[in-house]
């Protein structure tokens, strides 16, 4: 036996096996095909079994997913305006402090001593100024001598309020409610008004910064709705825009949106990072369907409807998506019935058997 008699045979040897081996699994292939070529479903051969929802009218919301980071709503790191030692501090570390409350107290004796001899050359100087006007309605001076009197009170008035300002510098005062962080000077601290003292944080309510990409200009407005969640806290919080940056940022092409939210119970913290959803828009009436059930076509999309147990097609228009579904804007009507299964095996006019029907509103 010649060698190409006998590559032939082993051909026809190693085609025999692969082919038992693989019949019984291309076996109900053939059986499949046997049957839709002697009457499959829509041909004579029985009802196709598929399943299918009820179209009905659900609230859903347009959202945007974005990030951001939580600030407070106020928020300075308090300082001298002048130079001294500290003789009292009069806050708690991570203590609430109201507007106006003294929190550092810097060494003023020296501006007490001024103010205290400013005191005694005024009043003796209004003492002068009462005799002298009393002379002045007798006639026993001149009204040039009396107006010098009355301008060395004047100034001598002046120099108290200087004097009482400059008191005031020595002191350090909530310039709002809120928060005081960790203190970094302690009492016989030597500061300037370049030392570190302390943070003080307005933390309810909190801002949340975020961005959206650009294509969302037209449709974010001030009091949209968000809502948000950080890390570690298992609670979604909510929150109203309140103000937009008028420009768009050049680097990422983005829109600054700033948000407005409660923090009655003191959870966020300025700096923590946030998930964000911005609702855009809520509609009432959304017809949904299953994103399976949509069928794309060049320039188009479609869906399948079972009126009477037989197929149509509808053209769709879709507007806003999810993770499973598709907004129907035109095409379908309430009530009528989409198919989920059986899409590549039915065409316009085929039978179908429905064997599970569910409302889109609760899928």
């Amino acid at each position: 036996m010649s060698k190409v008699t006998k590559r032939i045979v082993y051909f026809v040897v190693a085609v025999i096996v692969l082919g038992a081996l693989a019949y019984p699994k291309l076996k109900p292939v053939f059986q499949s095909n046997n049957a839709q070529a002697q009457g499959g479903p829509g041909s004579g051969g029985g009802p196709l079994q598929v399943e299918a929802v009820v179209m009905e009218p659900q609230t859903i919301e347009d959202r945007i997913f974005s990030s951001g980071s939580i600030q407070a709503n106020e928020v300075v790191e308090l300082s001298s305006e002048t130079s001294g030692i500290i003789t009292g501090i009069f806050f708690e570390e991570g203590r609430e402090v109201d507007r106006g409350e003294l929190l550092i107290k810097i060494n003023d004796s020296e501006l007490q001593a001024q103010k205290q001899r400013a005191n005694f050359r005024l009043n003796l100087a209004e003492q002068r100024e009462e005799r002298q006007q009393r002379l002045l309605e007798r006639g026993g001076i001149s009204q040039d001598d009396y107006d010098a009197t009355l301008n060395e009170v004047n100034v001598l008035r002046s120099e108290l309020n200087l004097i009482d300002a400059q008191i005031e510098k020595t002191e350090i005062r909530a310039p709002f409610s809120g928060r005081i962080g960790l203190k970094y000077v302690s009492e016989g601290s030597y500061i300037s008004p370049n030392t570190r003292i302390a943070s003080l944080q307005e933390i309810d309510p909190v801002k949340i910064d975020f961005s959206v990409p650009e294509r969302y200009i037209a449709r974010v407005n001030i009091s949209d709705n968000i809502s948000f969640d950080v890390q570690g806290i298992d609670s979604t919080f909510t929150g109203e825009v309140y103000a937009i940056e008028p420009r768009i940022d050049l680097q990422t092409r983005t829109l600054q949106i700033r948000a407005l939210s409660e923090n009655d119970d003191q959870l966020l913290f300025p700096g923590a990072f946030a998930n964000i959803v911005l609702i855009l828009d809520e509609i009432d009436d959304a017809l949904m369907v299953p994103t399976i059930s949509v069928v794309p076509e060049l320039n188009s999309q479609k869906v399948f409807v079972a009126r009477n147990g037989v197929i149509e097609q509808a053209r769709i228009e879709t507007g806003i998506r999810t993770s499973d579904k598709v907004q129907i804007i035109n095409g379908v009507a309430r009530g009528d019935t989409v198919l989920t299964t059986g899409l590549l095996q039915v065409n316009p006019g085929t039978e179908v058997d429905i064997t599970q029907l569910s409302k889109s509103s609760e899928l």
